[in-house]
């Protein structure tokens, strides 16, 4: 089963958008550039979705009993790693949630620790960004000296 969902880098070919080109004079997190972010979370959600219903489908057609120990184990390998990787696109979509939640609220495309703008081309490559490139390596900074 190919379970190939895009790196977000790859976001913007893999959805088929283009990427916004913001007007001279256009005012940032305007109704056109909410309208773009909308389509970008709706769209990769479908998908992500789709993919949860290939899931369920494949493990209905695919649990039978195997009288084979290693195709039993080979089968229930296969279903681990495919939950798995669910189960991380089920986290990927209550974030994609989140982010039309902040467009709700208005506070979408904006720094959750600067209240800067976040940036449409960051905002394409990471459509779930909260921080800014230089919050998120301050951030980042912070969490490695904690490790260490």
């Amino acid at each position: 089963m190919n379970n190939k969902i895009p790196k977000n880098k790859d976001l913007f070919k893999f959805l088929d958008f283009k990427p916004y080109k913001a007007t001279k004079g256009e005012e940032y997190m305007s109704p056109e550039q909410i309208k773009h972010f909308k389509f970008i979370l709706y769209e990769w959600k479908k998908l992500l979705m789709k993919e949860v219903d290939k899931t369920v489908e494949h493990m209905k057609q695919d649990s039978s009993k195997l009288s084979d120990p290693n195709d039993a184990a080979t089968q229930e390998e296969e279903f681990r790693l495919e939950l798995r990787t669910r189960d991380r696109e089920r986290k990927l979509i209550l974030k994609i949630d989140q982010a039309l939640q902040r467009i709700e609220e208005g506070t979408y495309g904006f720094c959750e620790d600067t209240g800067e703008p976040i940036g449409i081309k960051r905002l394409e490559a990471r459509p779930i960004a909260t921080l800014s490139i230089e919050a998120q390596e301050r951030h980042e900074r912070m969490e490695k000296t904690r490790i260490d």
